[in-house]
């Protein structure tokens, strides 16, 4: 069985502290290279882990694989720009980072007729395409341009490469360099861009030992993918951290198996690092945990009545799974914990004002009070297809 990532991943505020196993023993072989170069090699070269035959899925599960209540959820999110954007002819949906296609499948299952008729979906994905997929879907190594609809990244940014520093004895921020077999040793201090990305975003204050993740590629990669969205929404989802709540030594790890592991960049396994989601932050976006989310797309764990047992048991049992499923989607401490950062595009925003004491909103300085506030009025035609919150699972996700 696959691992659920999210269990482990969400709401941790470290991982181990890895000097205690880093080799100090000369051996290895391979290059020494910054984590980003290697982890691009071990994750895409020719023979790398998001190439391998299995997918993603064969190593660990994300929310798309824990319930197809997700995919449902964010089916009806892309109702609801639909209904923002005027209903177009053609309403775009494109899942960043598409796996196996699992999601595109799903929200195309989720719809309502009327609507899916008119979706133009598209997987993003440097595998190709796996057979069984939804012809529907389209299978793309690039994103589409001028998209009118909804993009959406679910544990995408993770999975953009970054480099690591650690902070030496002097107390200077350098860049740690790997082989292949995941030996690690410090190389030149961090200067330029990088070093003024940490300053302003992951400050490493000097003490030693302690690490970080330059996130600067996966801002400019979520930039990118948001510049491709003409007018609708720009959705990302991942495990996260903000400025005030920084993990000391970094998140870096591994996952192979269905276990969680050491990072070793030789393309056996997968490597991810938690995303500092509000850096990426372009002005007007959101940041919302995913149990707020979910709840606000109608995903809740409740109970079904216990009247319903008695008049229709086999509905009973179908809604019992589905609330069991809803509350691992929500949960505090797992999946719930997950970060989705919310960038309109042109649109009002389409989940309301959310939970005030979690919603955090982004204006033209990043992370500054002064956002432009959306309205949220919308209408809900899309909940319509899913039944209420007692409806039962849907297959495809």
């Amino acid at each position: 069985m696959a691992h659920d990532r999210g269990s482990q991943e969400a709401g941790r505020s470290a991982v181990p502290d890895r000097h205690g196993s880093r080799p100090s023993a000369p051996g290895g072989t391979g290059r020494w290279l910054p984590w980003r170069a290697a982890t691009e090699e071990a994750l895409y070269g020719a023979q790398g882990f998001y190439r391998r035959p299995e997918g993603p899925a064969g190593h660990f599960r994300t929310s798309v694989h824990a319930s197809a209540l997700y995919a449902g959820a964010v089916a009806r999110l892309l109702c609801r720009v639909d209904e923002a954007l005027g209903r177009p002819r053609e309403l775009g949906f494109v899942d960043m980072g598409a796996g196996r296609g699992e999601l595109g499948a799903g929200v195309l299952a989720a719809l309502p007729a009327d609507v899916a008729a008119r979706t133009r979906a598209y997987a993003v994905e440097i595998a190709d395409r796996p057979a069984g997929l939804d012809d529907r879907v389209e299978w793309r190594a690039e994103p589409p341009e001028r998209v009118r609809g909804l993009l959406f990244a679910n544990e995408w940014l993770d999975n953009v490469p970054v480099d690591v520093v650690e902070v030496d004895a002097a107390g200077t921020a350098r860049l740690v360099l790997v082989r292949a077999d995941g030996r690690e040793r410090l190389g030149e201090p961090v200067g330029g861009e990088a070093a003024a990305w940490l300053e302003r975003w992951w400050p490493t204050a000097g003490e030693e030992g302690l690490r970080a993740e330059i996130g600067l590629p996966r801002d400019r990669a979520w930039a990118a993918a948001v510049a491709g969205v003409e007018r609708g929404l720009a959705v990302a989802v991942d495990y996260a951290h903000r400025a005030d709540a920084r993990p000391p030594f970094g998140t870096l790890t591994g996952f192979r198996e269905g276990r969680q592991t050491a990072p070793v960049p030789d393309g056996s396994g997968d490597i991810t690092a938690h995303v500092a989601l509000d850096a990426c932050a372009l002005p007007g976006a959101r940041l919302l945990t995913q149990r707020d989310a979910l709840r606000a797309l109608g995903v809740t764990a409740g109970r079904p009545p216990l009247s319903l047992a008695a008049t229709d048991p086999t509905a009973y049992v179908r809604a019992l799974a589905a609330a069991g499923e809803a509350a691992e989607l929500t949960a505090p401490g797992g999946l719930g914990d997950f970060g989705w950062l919310i960038q309109p595009v042109g649109i009002p925003h389409p989940l309301g004002d959310g939970d005030t004491e979690t919603a955090t909103e982004y204006g033209t300085e990043y992370g500054t009070e002064d956002a432009t506030e959306y309205g949220t009025e919308h209408d809900e035609t899309c909940d319509g297809k899913q039944g209420g919150k007692y409806d039962g699972k849907r297959d495809g996700a």
